[in-house]
């Protein structure tokens, strides 16, 4: 795991660039299992960005990030907003990766954005705990099989309000068998 130091850096590099272009993100992933359920590792940072604002600041965008000395390739970048795919950028000093999505997994999340101080003094904002729980069941029914034991903790660790607003959202998204049949899991080894 890179030192926190590390992470700190590179996410308020890259988050002063995202705030100069005024493009709405928040962080997700890795940071958010770390945030909601429990200590573990993550080799990278995982961050959704408003797709409609970063196309319409594209050229300010890929130009800050440039001169942040953030390695990409701009082909991708574009690639990536044209499709809502997903494109990295490596943070030279830091030789850290950042895997930016320019969309939202689960409609509104952005809007739902929780800010959590992340490092001593600094706030951020990071996927509500119910759209980071449903959003790691998107990623299982998709074959991911790492998000499981992220899935589980998130839920023991939610108030009972947090658990329903999981519930109903894995119901609306056709995905409540599938949490029922991760939350049904042990973490022991059979």
């Amino acid at each position: 795991m890179f030192p926190l130091e590390g992470f700190e850096a590179t996410l308020r590099r890259f988050v002063d660039i995202l705030e100069a272009c005024e493009i709405g993100f928040h962080l997700t992933g890795g940071v958010s299992s770390i945030a909601y359920g429990e200590p573990r590792l993550t080799q990278d940072i995982d961050i959704v960005i408003d797709n409609a604002r970063a196309s319409e600041r594209c050229d300010e965008f890929v130009r800050l990030m440039m001169e942040a000395d953030f390695l990409f390739e701009e082909s991708e970048v574009h690639r990536a907003l044209a499709t809502r795919g997903m494109f990295q950028v490596l943070d030279m000093s830091e030789s850290l990766k950042l895997d930016v999505y320019p969309r939202e997994l689960i409609p509104g999340e952005l809007s739902r954005s929780e800010k959590r101080e992340l490092f001593e003094g600094v706030s951020l904002p990071i996927v509500a705990l119910p759209d980071a729980a449903v959003s790691k069941l998107i990623w299982i029914s998709k074959g991911s099989h790492k998000n499981r034991r992220d899935v589980r903790r998130i839920f023991a660790r939610a108030s009972h309000p947090q658990q329903e607003a999981i519930v109903q959202l894995a119901a609306q998204l056709g995905l409540s068998k599938l949490l029922q049949e991760v939350l049904r899991e042990t973490d022991e080894i059979e």
